[in-house]
């Protein structure tokens, strides 16, 4: 795995809202990005069940993570 840095395009109103709610915890929006995806690659790894897998996906296409 490349210890690199990798550009990635998200939609500007998506950054912007991130930014305002989560603004005070995180640092930057790369900040919040890699603890987002640490976290889901942690609860991938603990086995989550198809159901979990499902409810997860819903919540973050609710939230606009998803397409």
């Amino acid at each position: 795995m490349s210890e690199g840095w990798r550009d990635v395009k998200l939609p500007a109103d998506l950054c912007a809202a991130i930014e305002r709610e989560w603004g005070a915890t995180f640092a930057t929006l790369e900040d919040f990005l890699v603890f987002v995806m640490k976290e889901l690659g942690a609860v991938e790894s603990a086995g989550m069940d198809e159901a979990e897998e499902r409810l997860v996906e819903e919540r973050l296409r609710a939230l606009g993570y998803v397409e």
